[in-house]
């Protein structure tokens, strides 16, 4: 028993590891990512395009473990994806033409969005579900969230660098250098995943199976999470980026230390809805926390000032990200163990499509106008996502949620 906890432990610490890793890299490329474009003489409508072809292509690789992930360890697939980051920085750190930055796009893990959609998504939450026991789950996923969203704030800070260069190195070649780290923690992620040990994998190990006697049940909160996730589509950090760069004139430094404060708040949340859920359960916490967060983005396009706007998205970003542990821990604890891998790439996969949709839209709205419309219609798709959620999910209860039996 002692052997196998710290066998977990392990595998748990290592899994904390290489998201911190990948969630810095994201908070910096969803930031550069325009600005790279910009400054090869694209505007925000091909940004726009980019990310849609980003997420497609997240979401072409995530059904493939969903349909896959049975014939494969666990640790393969993963080792296999962090290959794939490392590629995407290196082609990102020494491409300059379009066809080929588009190509990788589609078939690498760059993440223009504030959260993680992409292969490592289903992997790694079917993993943490195994080690952690039903009491401690929601937590561990809240200190998974945190990770990331932490990592995320440090990496969108950093690109103030940008604002401080020497005279010898130039913008571009700052940002591809970059990419270039971000290849370099897809080398370092891969030898995280590696090192894994094989008692933590006795799960990933075994026959895993596709959706059985749940698939009722992940289809229908896939498709509400794919509303979610098309009015997310709308308010990816590379288009807020856009709008504040566009409409307030903010420079990226500022941009960054915005993104920067926002996720510090985001990731101190998931350890409140962690709180708010072991009194008020899991449905109850996703929804009555996302729906005035959803009200604040809707504001923000209508601020007077960049101060008032700021000011809508940080107080959003202290609720908006509360259901990202809990959705996770609910999926995870309303699916049999042998359907983890499969339950989470089909509850991810709609959201990366939907999500898909929408950037080359709200790039296109950015480019004819500066005001954040994209904020406005994602935040109304938002609202419509928690009212079905708490219509047909709230009698819907997790294991720890469930009556005592009586004696």
């Amino acid at each position: 028993m002692g052997e196998a906890s710290s066998a977990a432990g392990r595998g748990t610490g290592r899994i904390y590891a290489s998201r911190g890793l990948r969630a810095f890299c994201d908070g910096f490329t969803a930031l550069l990512l325009p600005l790279y474009l910009f400054d090869l003489g694209f505007d925000a409508k091909v940004v726009g395009i980019l990310a849609t072809v980003t997420l497609l292509g997240s979401a072409t690789l995530t059904i493939w473990v969903g349909f896959q992930a049975w014939r494969y360890t666990l640790r393969s697939l993963l080792v296999f994806a962090a290959l794939l980051m490392t590629i995407t920085g290196l082609v990102f750190g020494t491409v300059d033409a379009l066809v080929p930055l588009f190509i990788i796009a589609a078939a690498g893990t760059l993440n223009p969005s504030s959260g993680d959609v992409s292969l490592f998504v289903p992997l790694e939450h079917s993993l943490l579900a195994h080690l952690a026991p039903d009491k401690k789950r929601t937590l561990t996923f809240a200190i998974y969230s945190a990770i990331g969203t932490g990592g995320a704030a440090l990496g969108a800070l950093s690109i103030g660098l940008l604002d401080h260069l020497p005279d010898w190195i130039s913008r571009h070649q700052a940002i591809q250098g970059y990419f270039l780290l971000y290849g370099a923690a897809g080398f370092v992620v891969m030898l995280l995943y590696r090192g894994l040990p094989k008692q933590a994998l006795a799960h990933g190990d075994a026959p895993l199976g596709a959706l059985g006697p749940s698939r009722n049940h992940v289809f229908r909160l896939a498709a509400l999470f794919s509303v979610d996730a098309f009015g997310g589509g709308f308010v990816l950090n590379a288009l807020i980026a856009i709008w504040l760069f566009g409409w307030f004139g903010l420079s990226p430094s500022e941009t960054g230390a915005v993104f920067f404060v926002t996720g510090l708040c985001s990731a101190g949340s998931y350890f409140v809805a962690t709180w708010i859920a072991s009194r008020i359960g899991l449905i109850n916490t996703m929804v009555f926390t996302h729906l005035p967060s959803s009200c604040l983005l809707i504001f923000a396009p209508f601020a007077p000032d960049a101060g008032w706007a700021v000011a809508a998205l940080v107080a959003r970003s202290l609720l908006s990200q509360m259901d990202v542990p809990t959705r996770t821990s609910y999926v995870m604890a309303t699916v049999t163990p042998a359907e983890r891998p499969a339950a989470s790439s089909f509850t991810n996969v709609p959201r990366s499509l939907a999500s898909a949709l929408a950037p080359s839209l709200g790039g296109w709205m950015l480019s004819v106008s500066p005001f954040g419309w994209p904020l406005v219609i994602g935040g109304v798709l938002k609202i419509a996502y928690d009212l079905g959620l708490l219509a047909m999910f709230s009698r819907v209860r997790p294991p720890e949620e469930q009556p005592e039996p009586k004696a």
